[in-house]
């Protein structure tokens, strides 16, 4: 079939299912980075809970390291952690709203070009 012969409301929901899949890798490259983000906070709360409360921590603040209480800087990484957590949260929900819809438009596609839908019976999104 050359693109010619493509319907212009077909070309459409082409068009509309490339988007989604790059809609789909953004959102997974956005969740692969937090789960990485997340897996140093975890790395790092585990050393310091392996610290006694004296022990010296030092927090980098750009180009400087500055000494911290070890106690409020666990809280901070909790604290990032949560955030991190919950962001994992949304991008796996957005993950599974995506890939639903291209699922969907996948099989919508896949019956049109197999002649089983005209113009008219498909669902204008």
């Amino acid at each position: 079939m050359s693109k010619e012969e493509i319907p212009p409301w077909l070309r459409e929901q082409l068009a509309r299912f490339e988007q989604l899949q790059q809609n789909l890798q953004a959102i997974l490259m956005q969740k692969q980075q937090v789960e990485l983000e997340l897996a140093g906070i975890e790395k790092a709360v585990n050393e310091l809970k392996k610290l006694g409360p004296d022990d010296v921590v030092y927090k980098s603040a750009g180009p400087l390291l500055l000494r911290v209480k070890r106690d409020n800087i666990l809280s901070e990484l909790e604290e990032k952690r949560e955030l991190a957590n919950t962001r994992v949260m949304v991008l796996a929900k957005q993950e599974s709203r995506v890939r639903e819809s291209v699922r969907e438009l996948q099989m919508k596609i896949d019956e049109a070009i197999r002649g089983r839908t005209r113009p008219s019976e498909t669902q204008a999104s």
